[in-house]
Protein backbone atom coordinates (compact mmCIF):
# COMPACT_ATOMS: atom_id res chain seq x y z
CA UNK A 1 0.00 0.00 0.00
CA UNK A 2 1.03 3.46 -0.66
CA UNK A 3 0.99 6.46 2.16
CA UNK A 4 -2.65 7.19 1.08
CA UNK A 5 -4.23 4.11 1.37
CA UNK A 6 -1.73 3.27 4.74
CA UNK A 7 -3.81 6.30 6.43
CA UNK A 8 -7.18 5.68 4.91
CA UNK A 9 -6.76 2.33 6.83
CA UNK A 10 -6.13 3.86 9.84
CA UNK A 11 -8.81 6.14 9.53
CA UNK A 12 -11.23 3.52 8.71
CA UNK A 13 -10.01 1.54 11.89
CA UNK A 14 -11.94 3.82 13.59
CA UNK A 15 -8.26 5.74 15.29
CA UNK A 16 -9.42 9.02 16.73
CA UNK A 17 -5.97 10.81 16.62
CA UNK A 18 -3.59 10.28 14.02
CA UNK A 19 0.19 11.44 15.07
CA UNK A 20 2.18 12.25 11.46
CA UNK A 21 6.23 13.61 12.58
CA UNK A 22 7.79 15.24 9.80
CA UNK A 23 9.42 18.13 8.01
CA UNK A 24 8.28 17.48 5.09
CA UNK A 25 4.50 19.09 5.72
CA UNK A 26 3.40 20.04 2.39
CA UNK A 27 3.83 16.44 1.61
CA UNK A 28 2.30 15.02 4.93
CA UNK A 29 -0.96 17.31 4.01
CA UNK A 30 -1.53 15.89 0.44
CA UNK A 31 -1.16 12.23 1.79
CA UNK A 32 -4.28 13.59 4.24
CA UNK A 33 -6.47 15.09 1.39
CA UNK A 34 -6.20 12.11 -0.64
CA UNK A 35 -6.52 9.25 2.36
CA UNK A 36 -9.55 11.80 2.98
CA UNK A 37 -10.70 11.74 -0.72
CA UNK A 38 -10.92 7.31 -0.78
CA UNK A 39 -13.29 7.89 2.75
CA UNK A 40 -15.19 10.69 1.17
CA UNK A 41 -14.41 12.43 4.08
CA UNK A 42 -15.23 16.59 4.76
CA UNK A 43 -11.58 17.57 5.61
CA UNK A 44 -11.39 20.46 7.72
CA UNK A 45 -7.38 22.28 8.27
CA UNK A 46 -6.15 24.95 11.43
CA UNK A 47 -2.61 26.44 11.02
CA UNK A 48 -1.53 29.56 13.36
CA UNK A 49 -1.77 32.12 10.34
CA UNK A 50 -5.42 31.00 8.55
CA UNK A 51 -7.43 29.49 11.62
CA UNK A 52 -9.58 27.34 10.70
CA UNK A 53 -10.27 26.14 6.95
CA UNK A 54 -13.08 24.59 5.04
CA UNK A 55 -11.01 22.13 2.41
CA UNK A 56 -14.14 20.90 0.70
CA UNK A 57 -15.84 24.19 0.17
CA UNK A 58 -13.04 26.08 -1.70
CA UNK A 59 -10.87 26.96 0.76
CA UNK A 60 -13.31 28.96 3.38
CA UNK A 61 -11.42 30.47 6.08
CA UNK A 62 -13.20 30.71 9.90
CA UNK A 63 -12.41 34.25 11.01
CA UNK A 64 -11.56 34.71 14.48
CA UNK A 65 -10.07 31.16 14.72
CA UNK A 66 -6.65 31.68 14.82
CA UNK A 67 -6.26 31.24 18.56
CA UNK A 68 -5.32 27.78 19.07
CA UNK A 69 -8.10 27.13 21.64
CA UNK A 70 -10.49 28.91 19.74
CA UNK A 71 -9.89 27.03 16.96
CA UNK A 72 -9.92 23.74 18.66
CA UNK A 73 -13.15 24.54 20.45
CA UNK A 74 -14.61 26.27 17.00
CA UNK A 75 -14.29 22.36 15.78
CA UNK A 76 -15.19 21.17 18.56
CA UNK A 77 -18.53 22.71 18.81
CA UNK A 78 -19.39 21.45 15.35
CA UNK A 79 -19.89 18.09 16.11
CA UNK A 80 -20.11 16.44 12.56
CA UNK A 81 -17.93 13.53 11.00
CA UNK A 82 -14.92 14.82 9.56
CA UNK A 83 -11.28 14.82 9.01
CA UNK A 84 -9.70 17.85 11.61
CA UNK A 85 -5.93 18.17 10.46
CA UNK A 86 -4.18 20.20 13.22
CA UNK A 87 -0.80 21.47 11.95
CA UNK A 88 2.02 22.70 14.34
CA UNK A 89 -0.43 22.45 17.06
CA UNK A 90 1.62 21.37 19.69
CA UNK A 91 3.60 24.19 20.65
CA UNK A 92 0.62 26.12 21.25
CA UNK A 93 -0.89 23.35 23.35
CA UNK A 94 1.97 23.05 25.63
CA UNK A 95 2.05 26.89 26.07
CA UNK A 96 -1.81 26.93 26.82
CA UNK A 97 -3.58 25.06 29.54
CA UNK A 98 -7.00 26.05 27.47
CA UNK A 99 -5.78 24.73 24.33
CA UNK A 100 -4.45 21.88 25.84
CA UNK A 101 -7.86 21.11 27.48
CA UNK A 102 -9.70 21.88 24.08
CA UNK A 103 -7.15 19.13 22.13
CA UNK A 104 -7.97 16.18 24.38
CA UNK A 105 -11.90 17.03 23.93
CA UNK A 106 -12.14 17.40 20.38
CA UNK A 107 -9.89 13.83 20.23
CA UNK A 108 -12.57 12.29 23.07
CA UNK A 109 -15.76 13.62 21.18
CA UNK A 110 -13.91 12.91 17.76
CA UNK A 111 -14.04 8.93 18.87
CA UNK A 112 -17.95 9.24 19.60
CA UNK A 113 -19.03 11.15 16.10
CA UNK A 114 -16.79 9.23 13.72
CA UNK A 115 -14.02 11.77 13.15
CA UNK A 116 -10.54 12.23 12.79
CA UNK A 117 -7.80 14.49 14.18
CA UNK A 118 -4.49 13.91 12.28
CA UNK A 119 -1.58 16.25 13.92
CA UNK A 120 0.88 17.01 11.32
CA UNK A 121 3.79 18.37 13.44
CA UNK A 122 7.82 18.56 12.98
CA UNK A 123 8.24 17.29 16.65
CA UNK A 124 6.39 14.60 18.46
CA UNK A 125 2.84 15.70 20.32
CA UNK A 126 2.81 16.51 24.04
CA UNK A 127 2.91 13.36 26.73
CA UNK A 128 -0.80 14.14 27.48
CA UNK A 129 -2.00 13.62 23.48
CA UNK A 130 0.58 11.33 22.55
CA UNK A 131 -0.66 8.71 24.28
CA UNK A 132 -4.22 9.35 22.74
CA UNK A 133 -2.41 9.33 19.33
CA UNK A 134 -1.63 6.59 16.43
CA UNK A 135 2.10 7.01 15.50
CA UNK A 136 2.59 7.46 11.39
CA UNK A 137 5.22 7.78 9.29
CA UNK A 138 5.68 9.11 5.30
CA UNK A 139 7.63 6.55 3.57
CA UNK A 140 10.45 7.46 1.15
CA UNK A 141 9.51 7.03 -2.18
CA UNK A 142 11.45 3.98 -4.08
CA UNK A 143 11.57 2.31 -7.08
CA UNK A 144 8.84 3.64 -9.72
CA UNK A 145 7.64 6.46 -7.26
CA UNK A 146 11.67 8.01 -8.00
CA UNK A 147 11.43 7.89 -11.15
CA UNK A 148 8.10 9.36 -11.21
CA UNK A 149 8.99 12.58 -9.03
CA UNK A 150 12.28 12.46 -11.58
CA UNK A 151 10.34 12.95 -14.67
CA UNK A 152 7.86 15.76 -13.43
CA UNK A 153 10.50 17.79 -11.69
CA UNK A 154 12.12 17.50 -15.30
CA UNK A 155 9.17 17.93 -16.94
CA UNK A 156 8.15 21.47 -14.80
CA UNK A 157 11.59 23.20 -15.08
CA UNK A 158 11.93 21.76 -18.90
CA UNK A 159 8.81 24.17 -19.45
CA UNK A 160 10.27 26.93 -17.54
CA UNK A 161 13.85 26.56 -19.74
CA UNK A 162 14.93 24.32 -22.06
CA UNK A 163 16.35 21.44 -20.71
CA UNK A 164 18.62 19.07 -22.62
CA UNK A 165 18.41 15.36 -21.54
CA UNK A 166 21.70 12.87 -22.89
CA UNK A 167 21.54 9.54 -20.89
CA UNK A 168 22.05 5.87 -21.62
CA UNK A 169 19.22 3.50 -20.10
CA UNK A 170 22.14 2.49 -18.00
CA UNK A 171 23.31 5.95 -16.54
CA UNK A 172 19.64 6.89 -15.87
CA UNK A 173 18.51 3.70 -13.70
CA UNK A 174 22.36 4.09 -11.70
CA UNK A 175 20.92 7.92 -11.18
CA UNK A 176 17.70 6.83 -9.72
CA UNK A 177 18.82 3.96 -7.72
CA UNK A 178 21.00 6.61 -5.80
CA UNK A 179 18.46 8.93 -5.30
CA UNK A 180 17.15 6.09 -3.10
CA UNK A 181 17.10 7.47 0.68
CA UNK A 182 16.11 10.91 -0.12
CA UNK A 183 12.30 12.36 0.49
CA UNK A 184 10.12 13.38 -2.53
CA UNK A 185 11.09 17.41 -1.46
CA UNK A 186 14.68 16.53 -1.83
CA UNK A 187 14.76 14.51 -4.85
CA UNK A 188 13.19 17.27 -6.24
CA UNK A 189 15.94 19.40 -4.87
CA UNK A 190 18.98 17.32 -6.19
CA UNK A 191 17.57 17.29 -9.63
CA UNK A 192 16.83 21.11 -9.27
CA UNK A 193 20.60 21.41 -8.73
CA UNK A 194 21.98 19.52 -11.04
CA UNK A 195 20.76 20.97 -13.91
CA UNK A 196 20.69 24.40 -12.73
CA UNK A 197 23.36 25.64 -14.55
CA UNK A 198 23.92 24.30 -17.64
CA UNK A 199 20.26 23.07 -18.33
CA UNK A 200 21.70 19.04 -18.80
CA UNK A 201 20.61 16.16 -17.30
CA UNK A 202 23.58 14.05 -18.61
CA UNK A 203 25.96 11.25 -17.26
CA UNK A 204 28.52 13.61 -15.63
CA UNK A 205 25.21 14.53 -13.33
CA UNK A 206 26.25 11.18 -11.05
CA UNK A 207 28.69 12.74 -9.24
CA UNK A 208 26.82 15.98 -8.58
CA UNK A 209 23.56 13.53 -7.60
CA UNK A 210 25.89 11.38 -5.22
CA UNK A 211 27.23 14.64 -3.71
CA UNK A 212 24.11 16.47 -3.05
CA UNK A 213 22.80 13.33 -1.46
CA UNK A 214 25.61 12.99 0.75
CA UNK A 215 24.95 16.78 2.06
CA UNK A 216 21.68 16.35 2.74
CA UNK A 217 22.14 12.72 4.25
CA UNK A 218 24.59 14.16 6.61
CA UNK A 219 22.39 17.90 7.19
CA UNK A 220 19.65 15.46 8.63
CA UNK A 221 21.99 15.11 11.30
CA UNK A 222 21.68 11.63 11.75
CA UNK A 223 23.18 9.73 8.97
CA UNK A 224 26.35 11.00 7.84
CA UNK A 225 27.98 9.29 4.41
CA UNK A 226 31.76 8.13 5.01
CA UNK A 227 34.05 7.88 2.20
CA UNK A 228 35.85 4.48 2.48
CA UNK A 229 39.12 3.15 0.71
CA UNK A 230 38.98 2.29 -2.96
CA UNK A 231 40.72 -1.11 -2.10
CA UNK A 232 40.91 -3.39 1.06
CA UNK A 233 45.10 -3.16 -0.36
CA UNK A 234 44.49 -0.31 2.02
CA UNK A 235 43.44 -2.10 4.61
CA UNK A 236 46.72 -3.59 6.36
CA UNK A 237 46.16 -6.98 8.43
CA UNK A 238 42.72 -8.06 8.96
CA UNK A 239 43.57 -11.81 7.52
CA UNK A 240 40.64 -13.43 9.14
CA UNK A 241 37.73 -10.59 8.51
CA UNK A 242 38.80 -10.43 4.99
CA UNK A 243 38.50 -13.98 4.42
CA UNK A 244 34.91 -13.53 6.23
CA UNK A 245 34.21 -11.04 3.78
CA UNK A 246 34.98 -12.96 0.84
CA UNK A 247 33.37 -15.62 2.28
CA UNK A 248 29.95 -13.79 1.89
CA UNK A 249 30.26 -11.97 -0.75
CA UNK A 250 27.93 -13.71 -3.16
CA UNK A 251 25.33 -14.37 -0.10
CA UNK A 252 22.89 -11.16 -1.07
CA UNK A 253 22.22 -12.40 -4.70
CA UNK A 254 19.14 -14.51 -5.79
CA UNK A 255 21.26 -17.48 -5.99
CA UNK A 256 22.13 -17.20 -2.75
CA UNK A 257 18.69 -17.12 -1.62
CA UNK A 258 17.27 -20.43 -3.53
CA UNK A 259 20.56 -22.19 -2.06
CA UNK A 260 18.93 -21.34 1.21
CA UNK A 261 21.26 -18.80 2.62
CA UNK A 262 19.93 -15.33 4.13
CA UNK A 263 21.77 -12.50 4.06
CA UNK A 264 24.49 -11.62 6.52
CA UNK A 265 22.81 -8.91 8.78
CA UNK A 266 25.71 -7.61 10.73
CA UNK A 267 28.92 -7.70 13.10
CA UNK A 268 30.10 -6.30 16.68
CA UNK A 269 33.89 -5.05 16.33
CA UNK A 270 35.27 -4.92 19.88
CA UNK A 271 39.16 -3.97 20.30
CA UNK A 272 41.59 -1.55 21.61
CA UNK A 273 41.05 1.87 21.03
CA UNK A 274 43.27 2.87 17.66
CA UNK A 275 43.40 -0.76 16.46
CA UNK A 276 41.47 -0.06 13.24
CA UNK A 277 37.77 -0.97 14.25
CA UNK A 278 36.78 1.89 12.05
CA UNK A 279 39.04 0.77 8.92
CA UNK A 280 36.91 -2.36 9.89
CA UNK A 281 33.64 -0.90 9.24
CA UNK A 282 34.92 0.83 6.18
CA UNK A 283 36.72 -1.96 4.87
CA UNK A 284 33.28 -4.04 5.23
CA UNK A 285 31.86 -1.04 2.70
CA UNK A 286 34.96 -0.96 0.68
CA UNK A 287 34.77 -4.89 0.23
CA UNK A 288 30.75 -5.84 -0.55
CA UNK A 289 30.70 -2.45 -2.57
CA UNK A 290 28.15 -0.60 -1.04
CA UNK A 291 27.79 2.91 0.61
CA UNK A 292 28.76 3.31 4.41
CA UNK A 293 26.57 5.68 6.67
CA UNK A 294 27.81 6.25 9.99
CA UNK A 295 24.61 6.92 12.58
CA UNK A 296 25.84 9.88 14.90
CA UNK A 297 24.21 8.50 17.80
CA UNK A 298 25.09 11.50 19.97
CA UNK A 299 22.90 13.82 17.84
CA UNK A 300 19.54 11.78 18.55
CA UNK A 301 19.29 12.57 21.69
CA UNK A 302 17.02 15.44 22.43
CA UNK A 303 15.13 16.92 25.75
CA UNK A 304 11.36 16.16 24.20
CA UNK A 305 9.73 13.69 25.35
CA UNK A 306 9.28 10.78 22.45
CA UNK A 307 11.97 12.74 19.99
CA UNK A 308 14.77 10.91 21.02
CA UNK A 309 13.17 7.47 19.88
CA UNK A 310 11.85 9.26 16.92
CA UNK A 311 14.95 10.32 15.48
CA UNK A 312 16.59 6.92 16.09
CA UNK A 313 13.55 5.38 14.19
CA UNK A 314 13.86 7.96 11.03
CA UNK A 315 17.60 7.46 11.01
CA UNK A 316 17.14 3.95 10.35
CA UNK A 317 14.27 3.76 8.13
CA UNK A 318 16.26 6.32 6.14
CA UNK A 319 18.98 3.53 6.16
CA UNK A 320 16.71 1.28 5.10
CA UNK A 321 15.70 3.66 1.98
CA UNK A 322 18.90 3.67 1.03
CA UNK A 323 20.03 -0.02 0.74
CA UNK A 324 21.78 -1.82 0.13
CA UNK A 325 24.11 -0.18 2.36
CA UNK A 326 26.74 -0.27 5.07
CA UNK A 327 25.11 1.13 8.62
CA UNK A 328 28.37 2.10 11.04
CA UNK A 329 27.01 3.09 14.63
CA UNK A 330 30.70 3.66 16.38
CA UNK A 331 31.51 3.24 20.04
CA UNK A 332 27.93 1.97 20.70
CA UNK A 333 28.39 1.41 23.95
CA UNK A 334 28.93 5.41 24.31
CA UNK A 335 25.57 5.79 22.47
CA UNK A 336 23.14 3.35 24.96
CA UNK A 337 25.84 3.69 27.94
CA UNK A 338 22.70 3.77 30.71
CA UNK A 339 20.73 0.88 29.08
CA UNK A 340 23.57 -1.89 31.13
CA UNK A 341 23.20 -0.01 33.88
CA UNK A 342 20.96 1.50 36.49
CA UNK A 343 19.22 4.37 34.14
CA UNK A 344 19.69 7.78 34.82
CA UNK A 345 17.98 9.37 31.74
CA UNK A 346 14.55 8.00 32.66
CA UNK A 347 14.97 5.16 31.04
CA UNK A 348 15.55 6.88 27.61
CA UNK A 349 18.24 5.04 26.85
CA UNK A 350 16.60 1.50 27.92
CA UNK A 351 14.34 2.48 25.46
CA UNK A 352 16.14 3.76 22.51
CA UNK A 353 17.99 0.67 23.13
CA UNK A 354 15.05 -1.07 23.09
CA UNK A 355 14.15 0.08 19.32
CA UNK A 356 17.68 -0.49 18.55
CA UNK A 357 17.12 -4.47 19.08
CA UNK A 358 13.66 -4.66 17.59
CA UNK A 359 14.97 -3.50 14.63
CA UNK A 360 17.87 -5.40 14.29
CA UNK A 361 15.95 -8.92 14.62
CA UNK A 362 12.72 -7.23 12.30
CA UNK A 363 14.17 -5.07 9.44
CA UNK A 364 13.89 -6.73 6.10
CA UNK A 365 16.09 -4.90 3.86
CA UNK A 366 19.83 -5.06 2.52
CA UNK A 367 21.37 -3.12 5.21
CA UNK A 368 24.11 -4.46 7.27
CA UNK A 369 25.11 -3.22 10.77
CA UNK A 370 28.63 -2.61 11.75
CA UNK A 371 28.77 -1.84 15.80
CA UNK A 372 32.02 -0.89 17.31
CA UNK A 373 32.95 -0.37 20.82
CA UNK A 374 35.88 -0.37 23.29
CA UNK A 375 34.18 -1.09 26.51
CA UNK A 376 33.09 -4.25 26.64
CA UNK A 377 31.86 -3.32 30.67
CA UNK A 378 29.40 -1.11 29.41
CA UNK A 379 27.80 -3.00 26.78
CA UNK A 380 24.04 -4.17 27.92
CA UNK A 381 24.50 -8.27 28.08
CA UNK A 382 21.47 -8.17 25.17
CA UNK A 383 23.34 -7.00 22.33
CA UNK A 384 25.98 -9.98 22.90
CA UNK A 385 23.18 -12.57 22.90
CA UNK A 386 23.83 -14.91 20.32
CA UNK A 387 21.91 -14.13 16.96
CA UNK A 388 21.90 -10.49 17.31
CA UNK A 389 25.13 -10.19 15.00
CA UNK A 390 26.75 -12.47 12.51
CA UNK A 391 29.81 -13.03 14.26
CA UNK A 392 31.39 -10.97 17.33
CA UNK A 393 35.02 -9.93 15.94
CA UNK A 394 37.93 -8.89 17.98
CA UNK A 395 40.09 -6.70 16.80
CA UNK A 396 43.46 -6.40 18.50
CA UNK A 397 46.95 -4.61 18.21
CA UNK A 398 48.69 -5.27 14.85
CA UNK A 399 51.09 -7.82 14.45
CA UNK A 400 54.53 -7.19 13.03
CA UNK A 401 53.60 -7.94 9.62
CA UNK A 402 50.89 -6.49 9.44
CA UNK A 403 52.26 -3.47 10.84
CA UNK A 404 55.12 -3.51 8.73
CA UNK A 405 52.65 -3.09 5.86
CA UNK A 406 50.49 -0.13 7.94
CA UNK A 407 53.66 1.64 7.45
CA UNK A 408 54.27 0.99 4.07
CA UNK A 409 50.39 2.06 3.05
CA UNK A 410 50.78 5.19 5.05
CA UNK A 411 54.11 6.19 3.63
CA UNK A 412 52.64 5.89 0.27
CA UNK A 413 49.18 7.89 0.95
CA UNK A 414 52.03 10.86 1.61
CA UNK A 415 53.60 10.33 -1.76
CA UNK A 416 56.51 7.91 -0.09
CA UNK A 417 57.98 5.28 -1.85
CA UNK A 418 58.54 2.18 0.91
CA UNK A 419 61.01 0.97 -0.36
CA UNK A 420 63.15 4.16 0.73
CA UNK A 421 62.75 2.84 4.07
CA UNK A 422 63.35 0.02 6.37
CA UNK A 423 59.65 -0.80 7.35
CA UNK A 424 60.90 -4.59 8.57
CA UNK A 425 62.61 -2.38 11.32
CA UNK A 426 60.28 -0.08 12.36
CA UNK A 427 57.58 -2.54 12.13
CA UNK A 428 59.65 -4.37 15.29
CA UNK A 429 60.70 -1.01 16.99
CA UNK A 430 56.52 -0.37 16.88
CA UNK A 431 55.48 -3.81 18.84
CA UNK A 432 52.44 -2.69 21.11
CA UNK A 433 51.59 0.15 18.48
CA UNK A 434 48.23 0.61 17.13
CA UNK A 435 47.72 1.18 13.34
CA UNK A 436 46.60 5.07 14.58
CA UNK A 437 49.68 5.36 16.63
CA UNK A 438 52.02 4.16 13.88
CA UNK A 439 50.24 6.88 11.51
CA UNK A 440 50.57 9.67 13.73
CA UNK A 441 54.58 8.38 14.17
CA UNK A 442 54.73 8.98 10.33
CA UNK A 443 53.12 11.79 10.27
CA UNK A 444 55.26 13.28 13.40
CA UNK A 445 58.20 12.35 11.26
CA UNK A 446 56.90 13.92 8.04
CA UNK A 447 56.78 17.39 10.51
CA UNK A 448 60.10 17.53 11.93
CA UNK A 449 61.64 16.55 8.52
CA UNK A 450 59.48 19.27 6.72
CA UNK A 451 60.84 21.81 9.45
CA UNK A 452 64.58 20.64 8.81
CA UNK A 453 64.03 21.01 5.01
CA UNK A 454 65.10 17.75 4.35
CA UNK A 455 62.95 14.15 3.84
CA UNK A 456 61.74 11.68 6.68
CA UNK A 457 63.95 8.69 7.24
CA UNK A 458 64.15 5.29 8.98
CA UNK A 459 65.94 6.93 11.56
CA UNK A 460 63.12 9.79 12.15
CA UNK A 461 60.25 8.04 12.11
CA UNK A 462 61.77 5.23 14.41
CA UNK A 463 63.20 8.23 16.81
CA UNK A 464 59.20 9.33 16.81
CA UNK A 465 58.07 5.40 17.96
CA UNK A 466 60.88 6.14 20.92
CA UNK A 467 59.62 9.29 21.46
CA UNK A 468 55.79 8.22 22.38
CA UNK A 469 54.80 4.81 24.44
CA UNK A 470 51.81 3.49 22.48
CA UNK A 471 48.35 3.23 24.48
CA UNK A 472 49.57 -0.25 25.33
CA UNK A 473 51.74 0.45 27.55
CA UNK A 474 49.81 3.64 29.41
CA UNK A 475 46.47 1.26 29.63
CA UNK A 476 48.57 -2.31 30.08
CA UNK A 477 46.11 -3.62 32.66
CA UNK A 478 42.68 -2.34 30.68
CA UNK A 479 43.74 -4.08 27.39
CA UNK A 480 44.99 -7.37 29.08
CA UNK A 481 41.66 -7.30 30.64
CA UNK A 482 39.91 -6.92 27.16
CA UNK A 483 41.57 -9.37 25.56
CA UNK A 484 41.23 -11.82 28.28
CA UNK A 485 37.37 -11.66 28.05
CA UNK A 486 37.61 -12.00 24.30
CA UNK A 487 39.53 -14.69 24.21
CA UNK A 488 37.32 -17.73 23.32
CA UNK A 489 34.46 -15.20 22.67
CA UNK A 490 35.27 -13.68 19.66
CA UNK A 491 37.22 -14.43 16.71
CA UNK A 492 40.52 -12.70 15.91
CA UNK A 493 39.90 -10.19 12.95
CA UNK A 494 43.71 -10.58 12.57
Amino acid sequence: MNDDERLATLLRSKHPAIALVTHDEPDALNVVLDAAKLLQAQVWTWTALDGVRDHSAGGAIQPGTENAAAGLYWLRERGLPAVYVLIDVGSHVRDDVRAMRALRELIHDAARAGSHVVLIDHAEPPDAVKALAMPFQLSLPAGEAIERIVRATLKRLHAEREIKIDLTVGDYRLILKNLAGLSKRQIEQVVCDVVAEDRRFDAEDLNRVLTAKRRMVSAHGHLEVVESPASLDDVGGLSNLKRWLEDRRASFGDKATEYGLTPPRGVLLLGVQGAGKSLCAKAIATAWQRPLLRLDAGALYNSFVGESERRLRDALQQAEATAPVVLWIDEIEKAFASAATHSTDGGLSQRMFGTLLTWMQDHDKPVFLVATANNIEALPPELLRKGRFDEIFFVDLPETEARKLIFEIHLRKRKRDPEGFDTARLAELSAGFSGAEIEQAVVAAMHQAFNAGSEPTTETIADQLERSPPLSVTMAERIERLRAWASGRCVPAG
